[in-house]
This record gives C-alpha cells, structure tokens and sequence, in this order.
C-alpha cells in the first residue's frame, strides 16, 4: 500500500515535467526565406506557407530577404504583402550570400520559433507542421533530414555525405547528419545565434553549435520548382571551407602529426637510397628531387590552410556589417 503512494507523487512530477517542456498554447512561427533571382518561385512558396498556416493553429509572419536580386522579386513581393500583411520583404543592397540574408531574416523575426527554408521548392513547406509539432513536444531544434536528394547529381550526392561525416568527427559535438538550413529553432537557439558575431557562419552548424536540445524529421529533398540551382561544386567547396576553418582547428593541428610522418618516411628513405643506391646504381638525383616535389607540395597545402585562417581572421577583425539593408516591406528597420 505505501508503495503505491510512493508512486503517485512520482508520476504527477513526471506529469508536470512533461507539461512543462511541451509548447501546446497557439504560438507565432516566423518562416525566413532567403532569396536570389526566385522570381518565378516567391509566389509559389507562398501559396503552400499560406495554405499551411490557414489550418493551424498557430500564427504566422513570412518574411523574404532580397539577397540583392537582378529580376523582379520586389514587384512580386510588394504585391504579396499588399495581398497578405503576414507577407513581410527585406532587401539587402547586394548579394551578401546566404547565411547573411538567413541572418537578416533571423534578426527581424518576431516569433517564438524560427522556420528557416530555401525558396526553391526543395524545401517542402508541406514538413512544417511535422517541424512545428516536434518543436512543439520540447525539442528546440528540429531539422529536415534529407532522405534523398532528387536532381542531384551522384557525384554531389556523394560529396555531400562525404561532408558530413568529416564535419562531425572534426566539430567534435553532436551535428545531425543529412540536414540543410531547413529546420525549426526555438527563440532561445535564436537569441544565442544572434549574440554569435562572426561573420563567416553556417545556420545548420551555429544553430546545432550551443547544445540545445535538438533531433530530426526525414524528407524528400525535391527538385526545385523553376530555375536553376545557385549551388555550384564552387560553391559547395566554398562551403565546406567556411564549414571546416569557423568550427573546427584540426587543419591546422594535422601540421604537427603530417610533419613527424613526412620525416619519418624521409628517413627510411634516405637509408634505402643508401643502401641501394651502393649496389644497384639507384639515381640518387632522381630520388632527391621526388622526395623535394613531395615535400614542397605538403608545405604549400600547409601555408594555403594557414592563410586561410589568417585571412578569415582579418576579416572578423575589421567588424563590418554581416549585411546592409537598404529598404524593407512591413518590417521597421
């Protein structure tokens, strides 16, 4: 009888803890789309966010960053928020890249969450209740795992599961594998991302960076709606260098281990020549200058890796802006 006491208080705090960590009230979801020459995609975008938040219970404002657009994304837009007021546009006044426009977004969104997702089409706004429906039972992270990636060719398929793995054994903490910027943050994940002031950043990576608690939901990464994709293999490298030198070190620790590798082989070298060179005739001149072409070029790799810390720190230290907003449409700027 006493132990059956002993158990009701125990479920009633488990009860409470429970309630305490789900979000069930109707909430305000800000969704940050970023934008380069999506003309033919703004509208699309919307009319599927639009149809999504016309059935839930949760309210919305849908803000598009311009990341300097050549085409007509401003006409569209305008015409967009006169139509709907949850509609909300800022235009940058170039093309600062993607994690900038996101973070323009981020910094200007009201809502209690955060959706972030491309405007292509890959991104299926279809996800969002699943997103929102995990934020809500506690989780202050949620991304979209690609389960597969269709119009991706099989060479960046491959890169891209490549770039992962090599990303979380060199961060060192827990980043979900398969995620792009699609996701879900709670405000608390926004606030400390926003308090982040580097200016070479990742919204999948600095988001997952703080600890919060966080997990996924799996989709099909489609092919975008109209144009082309701003994802070059350039691009993509770029991405992964930004990746690799704003959170991790280790290119820069490998010097050590690569340099005592390269000296030992040298040596057991040199004594090989030695030996074989007396009874065989070896080239030692041959030998001596593959030996230095190989040498030169770990130095080079080296030197280029340093140089690429050294020319990202300059850059955080001249403490530009990370963007420059040059109008906005139902946003105070």
């Amino acid at each position: 009888m006493a132990s059956a006491k002993a158990k009701r208080p125990r479920k009633r705090a488990e009860k409470r803890t429970r309630k305490r960590a789900t979000k069930p009230d109707p909430k305000l979801i800000s969704v940050v789309v970023p934008a380069y020459n999506e003309e033919p995609n703004l509208r699309y975008i919307y009319e599927l966010l639009h149809e999504v938040f016309d059935v839930a219970d949760d309210s919305a404002e849908f803000i598009f960053v311009d990341d300097g657009s050549s085409d007509n994304s401003r006409f569209v837009l305008s015409q967009l928020h006169a139509h709907d007021p949850r509609v909300k546009a800022i235009f940058l006044s170039r093309n600062f890249g993607q994690s900038a426009a996101l973070t323009a977004g981020i910094d200007a969104a009201k809502g209690d969450a955060i959706i972030v997702m491309d405007a292509d089409g890959q991104d299926p706004p279809e996800l969002v209740p699943a997103l929102i429906a995990k934020w809500k039972e506690g989780y202050d992270v949620v991304g979209g795992r690609r389960i597969s990636r269709r119009g991706e060719p099989i060479l960046k398929r491959a890169l891209a599961y490549l770039w992962y793995r090599v990303m979380r054994l060199l961060v060192g903490w827990d980043l979900p594998m398969d995620t792009g910027e699609f996701r879900i943050i709670d405000r608390a994940v926004a606030d400390v991302f926003r308090a982040c002031p580097q200016r070479h950043r990742l919204v999948r990576t600095l988001t997952s960076w703080p600890g919060f608690r966080q997990t996924t939901v799996d989709y099909e990464h489609g092919a975008r709606h109209a144009g082309k994709t701003k994802y070059t293999y350039r691009s993509s490298l770029r991405l992964a260098v930004t990746s690799i030198t704003g959170f991790s070190l280790a290119p820069l620790r490998i010097a050590l281990p690569l340099g005592a590798f390269v000296s030992v082989c040298s040596l057991i070298a040199c004594l090989w020549i030695g030996f074989s060179g007396a009874r065989n005739g070896v080239s030692l001149g041959a030998l001596a200058i593959a030996g230095l072409w190989l040498l030169g070029g770990l130095q080079c790799i080296l030197i280029g890796i340093l140089g690429e810390y050294v020319g990202r720190t300059y850059i955080e230290i001249q403490r530009r802006p990370l963007y420059v907003v040059r109008d906005a449409i139902g946003i105070d700027t």
